[in-house]
């Protein structure tokens, strides 16, 4: 199985946002995000907590970003 790095949502948020991402609204702890081309995803932004491995491949592959160029971003 892949690795994945500890990532928490604010983290990750800021990642996508590197990659053209931008958030089009939050409600309670989710933040959607869209990218120009019609790709989109929601990321739960909680303190304190990560996101675990198989939500942030969903979110990944939402995105259309590998994880290689995951690892170039952080």
């Amino acid at each position: 199985m892949t690795q994945y790095p500890s990532l928490q949502g604010k983290q990750l948020v800021k990642i996508l946002k590197k990659k053209k991402f931008s958030v089009i609204r939050v409600k309670g702890s989710h933040n959607f995000l869209r990218h120009s081309d019609g790709r989109c995803t929601v990321v739960p932004v909680h303190s304190g907590e990560t996101i675990g491995p198989g939500l942030l491949s969903k979110i990944l592959r939402d995105c259309e970003i590998t994880r290689d160029d995951l690892l170039k971003l952080i």
